[in-house]
């Protein structure tokens, strides 16, 4: 497999395509979409509630945290997972200024 050679793109670049992967996945979406809806931290109940195998939806929450999108805090034997609220709020700032820019009426096709 050849490397992703992000070093040859601007930290925004780099930044964006971070936070694009987070969508990039049904289940994330779903995950995510649950976590806001019932606005408080999660400790377990996502497989029943997404309906994926609990190895699937682990690799999912590990991207997710690794993205910054959410954080997990351990509790007893489970970690319990939520929104990180600031990072989520940085990554809307982000994709909004990248998905609002002015589309200039292409002359090519």
């Amino acid at each position: 497999m050849g490397l992703a050679k992000t070093e040859m793109f601007t930290d925004q670049q780099n930044e964006i395509a971070l936070f694009a992967k987070a969508f990039g996945h049904p289940a994330r979406v779903a995950i995510l979409q649950h976590l806001f809806k019932i606005n408080t931290c999660v400790c377990g109940d996502l497989v029943n509630e997404i309906g994926l195998a609990q190895p699937t939806i682990s690799q999912h929450l590990k991207e997710l945290k690794h993205l910054g999108l959410i954080k997990g805090n351990v509790e007893g034997t489970s970690v319990c997972y939520c929104i990180n609220t600031e990072n989520w709020s940085t990554m809307k700032q982000v994709m909004h200024a990248f998905l609002d820019q002015d589309l200039n009426t292409p002359t090519c096709c």
